[in-house]
């Protein structure tokens, strides 16, 4: 079976193929294609509402391409989801009617909620039973799910993100209801809070702390890791620090929601599994296309998903 996930973000849109091997109490996917192309849908919508003319008919050309991509790999199953961006936009429903109408491929445009569930799906295999405060951190929106004793408590989206903040469009009442809920549902009855981050931004930022394989990043590594990217003009972020020309301007942004909801949170440490939106989406068909349910995520070269899972906190 072959799999197809299309993540259209704020800041770029990323496009993932898989093949899906099964053997026993074992499924594994592996990557054949992946693209991600730097597509900022946030920049028009979070300054005039909605997408502009020449964006629009770039979008409409990627999705063309990755039309072409799903024939030639002969997808059994795929699917498309927009996030903030196109969920915010004003013209965002008609572009992809346009889409659908154009190219006969369906555009899911997804709610916050949803937007969490999907991830939900990529990260829970590395969940135990003690407290986690998941932070998915994008272009447009911050995803929060909260977990405790196994289960997932509580989940809420807030119109806070790095292109948002960029652009000089992030609300104080925004933050100060995320402050409010974080403080509200993160109790001191549940214990120690590790935090677990999802996104570009958060990888990134991972990749430059140097972390042995598998081991927690601290808060205070993290601000030591900010304070170094921000010596670093926007030139030397892409040449010497080897970011995209499109997460070297953001990538402050975002780390200042990571840090600040983990100082809410109380959360010492982040661990930073190599999941996202395009792998819950990528489960989520291999679930309906399959008579296995609640299958896990495990990150690596080639992707396994699985009963044989790692931990967070486990050695």
């Amino acid at each position: 079976m072959k799999l197809a996930a299309i993540d259209i973000g704020s800041n770029a849109i990323r496009f993932q193929v898989s093949s899906v091997l099964e053997s026993d109490n074992q499924v594994l996917f592996k990557k054949m294609e992946y693209v991600r192309f730097p597509l900022r849908l946030g920049h028009d919508v979070f300054t005039e509402n909605r997408i502009s003319k020449a964006s629009t008919v770039k979008f409409k050309k990627l999705m063309n391409a990755f039309k072409l991509l799903l024939e030639l790999y002969e997808v059994d199953d795929y699917m498309l989801c927009a996030t903030s961006a196109m969920r915010e936009s004003e013209n965002g429903a008609q572009i992809a009617k346009e889409v659908k109408d154009e190219l006969g491929i369906s555009i899911e445009i997804i709610d916050g909620k949803k937007e969490a569930e999907l991830i939900d799906k990529a990260i829970q295999s590395y969940l135990g039973t003690k407290t986690y405060l998941h932070i998915d951190v994008g272009g447009g929106s911050t995803e929060l799910n909260l977990y405790a004793g196994g289960k997932k408590l509580k989940t809420k989206s807030f119109k806070i993100g790095s292109v948002r903040i960029l652009e000089h469009h992030d609300l104080p009442s925004v933050w100060a209801e995320m402050e409010k809920w974080v403080k509200e549902n993160v109790k001191k009855e549940m214990g120690k809070v590790t935090a677990v981050g999802t996104g570009g931004n958060i990888s990134k930022i991972y990749e430059l702390a140097k972390p042995k394989p598998n081991e927690l990043m601290s808060l205070k590594k993290m601000y030591a890791v900010k304070a170094m990217i921000e010596k670093h003009t926007l030139e030397e972020r892409v040449y010497k620090l080897q970011m995209n020309p499109d997460r070297a301007d953001v990538i402050l942004p975002a780390s200042s929601i990571y840090m600040t909801v983990m100082e809410w949170a109380n959360a010492k440490d982040i661990f930073v599994p190599e999941v996202g939106l395009k792998d819950g989406i990528m489960l989520h068909l291999f679930e309906r296309n399959s008579k296995k349910k609640k299958v896990g995520f495990v990150n690596a070269e080639d992707q396994s998903l699985g009963k044989k899972t790692r931990t967070i906190g486990k050695k």
